[in-house]
């Protein structure tokens, strides 16, 4: 008489789903820290664009930062008081056309929503917007709590 056996036992099928278990719960938190890591290197990254931006478009404006950030630094604007010293020899004051300088305006990845784009002007900080700017000193920061000091 010969017993053949052909399928698993459910010792067997526990044994196998308790490891995926345990193997899962090392992994999975890995993935998300390397996703937070990815975000916050985008962040990064569009902070120091846009700041080097602002500096370009203060340089083109005789010290003044733009009023509207996500309107002047997307749009291509012109200024009649141009600095003579960024103008190209020969350059028409009047017709000498700055920007755009940024292709479009980034989004805060740690900030939910169509409120990752939007520019809080009033404080710094509370997150209900992605981006704090002042248009007086040029400061230009997320508006999240947790990265408000980067």
């Amino acid at each position: 008489m010969s017993f053949e056996r052909k399928a698993f036992t459910i010792v067997e099928i526990l044994i196998v789903v308790v490891i995926l278990g345990i193997v899962a719960a090392i992994v999975v938190p890995q993935f998300s820290e390397e996703s937070d890591d990815a975000r916050l290197s985008a962040m990064t990254t569009d902070l120091s664009t846009v700041r080097s931006q602002l500096q370009m478009y203060r340089i083109h404006h005789n010290d003044k930062f733009p009023a509207n950030i996500v309107e002047e630094m997307t749009k291509s604007t012109k200024s009649t008081k141009a600095d003579r010293s960024v103008m190209p020899e020969g350059g028409n004051r009047s017709q000498y056309p700055y920007g755009p300088y940024l292709l479009e305006f980034p989004t805060n990845p740690f900030v939910e929503g169509a409120a990752g784009s939007q520019v809080d002007t009033t404080s710094l900080g509370g997150g209900d917007k992605g981006w704090y700017y002042n248009s007086t000193t040029g400061q230009f920061a997320p508006d999240d709590d947790a990265h408000k000091n980067l």
